[in-house]
C-alpha cells in the first residue's frame, strides 16, 4: 500500500552519512511507490556543538527534487508550524535522530503534528540512541522523544533495548531495521594495481571511541616497521594528542594525520593507496566504511563493536578482532601482513548489492 512518507533530517548541503541516508532513503522510498517529502535544516546544530564542517558545495550523490529547507535551532516557533504542515501532508512522519541536540526541535514538531489532531504517526529512526560520549541531560532529552513517537527504528539489537529502556512499559516495543548501504558517489575505484602498499588507512570524524589511540599502538607493536598509516578526517579537538603520542611511540615519521573533511571524490585515490582500512572502533552501531572499502577494492581490518563484523567475513575479505584491545589489534595487524596475505584478502572482497537492503528497511520502517 502506498504511503505519504516525510522524513524530518539532513540532506544537502549537509555533509556526510547522516545526509546521504536521508537524500537515499527518500529515493528508495519514493521507488517502491511511497509519496515521499525531505523536511531538512537551513540551521541543524549551533557550531559550537559541531566543530566540524557542516556544509559542502557538491553533493555527494543525486539530490532529492522534493527536499525543503526550513527548519533551523535557533527558531523554534518553526517547529510546531512545520509539524502541523506535516500532518496535514504526511501519515508517517519520521524523525531521523541522530543526536540529542535535534530533540527539543523534535518535541516542538512532534507537538504540532498531534495539535492537527489526525492519524499521522511519528517513528524516531535513531541512528544513534544515545551518543557515544554521554551527558545526563542525553538521556532525558531522548527519553523524552522516544516516549512521545508511536514507533521507534533501531539499528541493532543492542541498540533497541537501550531504546525500549528509555521508552519504559505500556509503549510498542522498538523494532531493528539494518542499517542499508549509502555510499557517496566517488566515480569508483581506480584501476587495481598489483603489490602491496604497506599503507593503512583510517577514514573518517575522529573521536575518542574510534580507538585511534588504539590503531597508533597496535601500529608500533604490531605491523612490520615499514608500514604507514594515514589517518584522513576532521578531528574533534584538533591532532596535537595523537600527534604527541605517535611521537611517544617511535612511529612518527609513518603516521600522516590529514585533517579535514575528505570529499568524495578524494576517497578513490585515498583507498588506492593503502593495503587495508582499519576500523579501530571501541563502540559502533552501524558504519558504511566496510561497505565504502570493499566499494573499491579494500579488505579491512574491524573489531568486533556494533554491527561491523557482519559486514567482514574474517579470512576472505578482512580481519576481525576485540574492541579496547590494542594488543589484540596488534596481532590482527601481524596476520595481514603475513607473506602474501594482503593480496589474498583483497582478492576475496566484493561490492555490496544495495538493493536488498533498503526493500527490507523500507518496508521496517514503515511497519514500526
Amino acid at each position: 500500500m502506498s504511503r505519504r512518507v516525510a522524513l524530518v533530517g539532513p540532506a544537502h548541503p549537509y555533509k556526510g552519512g547522516g545526509a546521504r541516508h536521508t537524500t537515499e532513503l527518500a529515493h528508495r522510498l519514493r521507488g517502491l511507490g511511497h509519496d515521499t517529502v525531505i523536511e531538512s535544516w537551513r540551521a541543524q546544530y549551533p557550531a559550537a556543538l559541531y566543530p566540524g564542517r557542516q556544509t559542502i558545495d557538491a553533493p555527494e550523490g543525486e539530490p532529492y527534487p522534493d527536499t525543503r529547507h526550513r527548519l533551523a535551532w535557533y527558531r523554534p516557533d518553526g517547529w510546531w508550524r512545520s509539524g502541523r504542515r506535516l500532518a496535514a501532508e504526511a501519515d508517517t512522519v519520521v524523525l531521523t535522530v541522530f543526536s540529542p541536540v535535534q530533540v527539543p526541535a523534535y518535541l516542538g514538531l512532534l507537538a504540532g503534528v498531534r495539535s492537527a489532531r489526525g492519524g499521522t504517526r511519528v517513528v524516531a529512526l535513531c541512528h544513534n540512541v544515545l551518543p557515544h560520549e554521554r551527558r545526563a541531560v542525553d538521556v532525558s532529552l531522548m527519553r523524552a522523544l522516544l516516549r512521545r513517537a508511536d514507533g521507534v527504528v533501531a539499528h541493532s539489537a543492542e541498540q533497541a533495548r537501550l531504546a525500549e529502556g528509555l521508552r519504559g512499559p505500556g509503549r510498542p516495543r522498538p523494532v531493528v531495521a539494518h542499517m542499508p548501504p549509502h555510499l557517496p558517489e566517488t566515480g569508483g575505484p581506480l584501476p587495481a594495481v598489483p603489490g602491496e602498499r604497506r599503507r593503512l588507512l583510517f577514514l573518517g570524524i575522529v573521536r575518542p571511541y574510534k580507538g585511534v589511540d588504539l590503531l597508533l599502538r597496535a601500529l608500533a607493536d604490531g605491523a612490520p616497521d615499514d608500514v604507514a598509516l594515514t589517518v584522513a578526517g576532521e578531528f574533534w579537538g584538533g591532532t596535537e594528542e595523537l600527534a604527541a603520542l605517535a611521537g611517544e611511540l617511535g612511529i612518527a615519521d609513518r603516521v600522516d594525520l590529514r585533517e579535514g573533511y575528505v570529499p568524495a571524490g578524494d576517497l578513490p585515490a585515498l583507498f588506492a593507496g593503502a593495503d587495508a582500512a582499519v576500523l579501530p572502533y571501541r563502540t559502533a552501531t552501524a558504519s558504511q566504511n566496510v561497505w565504502l572499502a570493499h566499494e573499491h577494492g579494500v579488505p579491512v581490518i574491524a573489531t568486533r563493536a556494533g554491527t561491523l563484523a557482519d559486514h567482514v567475513r574474517e579470512g576472505v575479505d578482512g580481519l576481525l578482532c576485540a574492541p579496547g584491545d590494542a594488543d589484540g589489534l596488534a596481532r590482527a595487524l601481524a596476520a595481514f601482513y603475513a607473506p602474501g596475505e594482503p593480496e589474498r584478502l583483497r582478492a576475496g572482497v566484493r561490492p555490496v548489492d544495495a538493493g536488498p537492503y533498503w526493500k527490507d528497511y523500507a518496508d521496517t520502517l514503515l511497519g514500526a
